[in-house]
Parts: C-alpha cells; sequence; structure tokens
C-alpha cells in the first residue's frame, strides 16, 4: 500500500511538470452596461481577475462640474467608472432627479450648497441599497437636452453629463408628459410601500418588537449643526444604534431599525416595516433646528401625532419633517389617499391613548438624565406617527442649532446615559403585558 501511494504521487509530480502545454482562455474585462471597459494592453489573466474582482465595489464620484448659463447648464460627474443612471425632472418645486447604481461620493462638505446657472443647489446620498441620488433644485422651469455616461478614455475618467435647457411652464408639461410614469424610483417606490392600512394578523407570541426609526438617512441629511457642521442624520443613527444594543442585551425586545446605515427610507415606507413586522412600540429619533436665538432653544422634546399641531412651532417642524421624500426626489403626486373605516377610526383612537402615555413616561424618565424643553411634551401631523395600530412617538434628542446641544448629542456618555432613560420608559411600559417590574420610580 504504502509503495502504490508512492508510484501515485510520483505520478502526479510527473504530469504536473511535464504534461502538455494548455492555451489558457482569456477572461475578458467587465463591462458596465453597454458602456464598454477601457484595460491596458496585454493584463497577465491574474490582472484580469483582480480588475473583475474590483469592480464590484461602488464607483466613486470625485468631482462635479457646473458650466453654462441660465439658458443652458450642464452638470458633470468625474467617476472611477461608467454606472447605469437614469435622469428626469420633477415639478412643484422644479428638481433634476439623478438615479445611477450605488458610487461612493467623495466630495467636499460644502458641495452642492452653491449653483450655477439653472441649477441653484444639489444634493446626494444613498437612495436605496445599490441605488445612489442626486437631486438637483432647479431656479425654473428646466428640460434635459442630453444625459449620457461615458468610460474613460486614457487619462480622462469616466464621465457622467446631464445637459439642461431652461423652457417655461407648459414647455415643462410636455416634456414631462413624453417621459415613462414607470420611472425607477416611482416604481420601486411603488411596489415597496404595498397597501398602507388594513388589519393585521395577530401578534405573535414572545418579546415585543420595538421599532426605532432614525431620521432622515443617505441623500436627506436632515439639520445641519452651523458651529460643527454635524449632521442630524448621523447624530441619530449614532444613538439609535446605542439603544438597540441596550433593549436587545436586554433579553425582554425584539428590536428592527429601519436603517442602520446611511440610507434614505421613504417615510410611509418606515411605517409600512413596523406593521409588517407587527410592532409593539415605534420609536422615530431625530434633532431639531431652529433660526433665529438658537441658545434659547434646547433640550428633548417629545411628540405625538395629531390632526391639529399644539403649537406653531411643532406644526412648521412637522411640515418640515414630512418634506423628506420630496427632498429626496420623489414623485407622490398620485399616491393613493387613506381610506378610513369605523375600525381603523376606533383603533388609531386607542392607539394615539396608548402613545400619548408612553410620551409621558418617556419624558419623565429622560428628565432624569437629560435636558429637556421648555415644552417637553407636542404633538403635530408627523407623517412617520400615522401607524393606526401602533403607538408611535417622535423623539427630538436636541437642537442642533445649539453649539451647547450638539456637545452633548455627539457625546459617547451622553448617549450612554440618555438611551439608558428611553429603555426604563420602554420597561415601564411593557411591564403590565410582560410581568417585568418597572423601574423604581424616582422624585
Amino acid at each position: 500500500m504504502i509503495q502504490r501511494g508512492r508510484i501515485g504521487w510520483l505520478l502526479a509530480f510527473v504530469l504536473l511538470t511535464n504534461g502538455p502545454a494548455r492555451a489558457e482562455t482569456p477572461v475578458d474585462p467587465p463591462t458596465t452596461g453597454s458602456v464598454p471597459a477601457v484595460t491596458a494592453p496585454g493584463p497577465s489573466s491574474g490582472q484580469r481577475l483582480a480588475a473583475a474582482s474590483r469592480s464590484t465595489l461602488p464607483a466613486a464620484v470625485s468631482a462635479v462640474r457646473i458650466t453654462g448659463d441660465a439658458r443652458r447648464t450642464s452638470l458633470s460627474l468625474d467617476l472611477t467608472r461608467a454606472v447605469e443612471m437614469r435622469a428626469f425632472a420633477l415639478a412643484d418645486p422644479y428638481r433634476l432627479i439623478i438615479d445611477m447604481d450605488e458610487v461612493n461620493f467623495h466630495l467636499g462638505a460644502q458641495a452642492g450648497s452653491r449653483g450655477h446657472g439653472l441649477v441653484r443647489a444639489y444634493r446626494f446620498g444613498l437612495f436605496a441599497p445599490g441605488k445612489s441620488r442626486i437631486v438637483i433644485d432647479l431656479s425654473g422651469p428646466a428640460t434635459i437636452a442630453r444625459a449620457t455616461v461615458a468610460g474613460a478614455d486614457g487619462a480622462a475618467p469616466a464621465r457622467l453629463l446631464v445637459e439642461l435647457a431652461a423652457t417655461d411652464a407648459d414647455g415643462f408639461r410636455r416634456a414631462n408628459a413624453a417621459r415613462p410614469t414607470t420611472n425607477l424610483a416611482r416604481r420601486g417606490d411603488r411596489e415597496s410601500l404595498g397597501p398602507r392600512i388594513g388589519s393585521r394578523a395577530p401578534a405573535p407570541i414572545g418579546p415585543p418588537l420595538v421599532v426605532i426609526d432614525p431620521g432622515h438617512g443617505g441623500i436627506d441629511s436632515g439639520a445641519v449643526a452651523p458651529s460643527t457642521g454635524d449632521e442630524e442624520k448621523n447624530i441619530v443613527l449614532d444613538f439609535a444604534k446605542v439603544l438597540r444594543d441596550k433593549l436587545v442585551a436586554s433579553g425582554r425586545y425584539r428590536v428592527l431599525m429601519t436603517r442602520d446605515r446611511d440610507i434614505f427610507i421613504p417615510l410611509a415606507q418606515r411605517v409600512k416595516m413596523a406593521r409588517d413586522a407587527q410592532a409593539a412600540l415605534f420609536i422615530s429619533v431625530h434633532a431639531d433646528s431652529i433660526s433665529g436665538a438658537a441658545e434659547n432653544a434646547r433640550g428633548v422634546t417629545v411628540y405625538t401625532l395629531s390632526d391639529r399641531a399644539s403649537d406653531a412651532d411643532s406644526e412648521r417642524l412637522a411640515e418640515r419633517e414630512n418634506k423628506a421624500d420630496a427632498i429626496a426626489g420623489l414623485d407622490l403626486s398620485d399616491e393613493p389617499s387613506e381610506i378610513a373605516d369605523i375600525l381603523i377610526d376606533l383603533t388609531r383612537r386607542e392607539t394615539r391613548i396608548y402613545s400619548a402615555n408612553f410620551a409621558r413616561t418617556l419624558a419623565g424618565e429622560m428628565r432624569q438624565v437629560t435636558r429637556m424643553h421648555r415644552l417637553p411634551l407636542r404633538s403635530a401631523g408627523f407623517q412617520v406617527l400615522r401607524a393606526h395600530d401602533i403607538p408611535s412617538v417622535l423623539v427630538e434628542l436636541g437642537f442642533v442649532s445649539s453649539r451647547r446641544d450638539v456637545e452633548m448629542l455627539t457625546s459617547a456618555i451622553w448617549r450612554d446615559r440618555t438611551a439608558d432613560s428611553v429603555m426604563k420608559a420602554v420597561d415601564r411600559f411593557f411591564a403590565p403585558r410582560t410581568g417585568v417590574a418597572a423601574p423604581t420610580a424616582r422624585n
């Protein structure tokens, strides 16, 4: 047996070293859409395979240029490689939307804040898994004269180019009418939103599900701190992750986050995620901003849903938060209106009572560890709180327009202590249902 084993190894060695030569099959470089990939002459198969592996990573945008005037304006993006894209325009207000494969935006902090010609400003970010979006605010009605993507050519990078031509309102409507109504954004949003209302299946047996909703994300940065440049979308995501980890570690709850990275989620989709998962509680996390006497506006505010806002500031805030979909370029003008019936109306009333009870409990617990706004309990018509059968609150952790609040909001110690207080409020809310003893009340 040993001898036969040695012979076998010897034959294998001979075949490997002296066997007939074989021609290598060339590996074609990958392409993106209909744009041919550009390769250096004569790469080895190993180099080609490495290039193919790199091509699976998102492309990067390294520069944006805007040229032209108020009659005709060009916007171009330098890319590390060509991507597939689609461009279309929307009205009310006039915007240009560019959807493309997921890309990394390597642009400066002030990119998009100033425009030129027909472009007033623009914003960008991850819009959905595998898809990035640029939303361009236009100075008036404009049509897309040309939209192309060209691959790299020698030292020149790949380039995405959109040319805009000024028009009037009638010209815009005519051009827009010719656009297919099933554009990528609207088709994807329609399919993902599904039915808005209706009865749910019985709640599953087991720990209650808490949905944490970090506001904004991706293309929608939310409020930006003037003193530091910190963005609301990152502040609230950091806090939401700490809260999630504490709730999960307790073993008393299941947790679903509407987003756990820097990505945009439509408002209705956030509500649908909670309803589809049969959530028992929905907590949306934000950080407010206010112009004027910014340093005088500080502290936590807890909001519940109301058809009539409790005050003018709450109404303005709800209007601003409800514009998130428009900021991200969603065209929801033909969304079906909500159909109400008696059963849903009764459920909604009961849910609002539970929401108000949790809001009071939450404000009471948070008051023990952090600064509260002078009016800590408010209400307004927030779209994200409209699940008729899930107790829901929106927590404004503070004001990014306040330098002192930003120091607080970006502190790891503050996040940990404040997340503890939110978990105690959740414990109190679910204590009658779970049998878990509520935290001892403090004076």
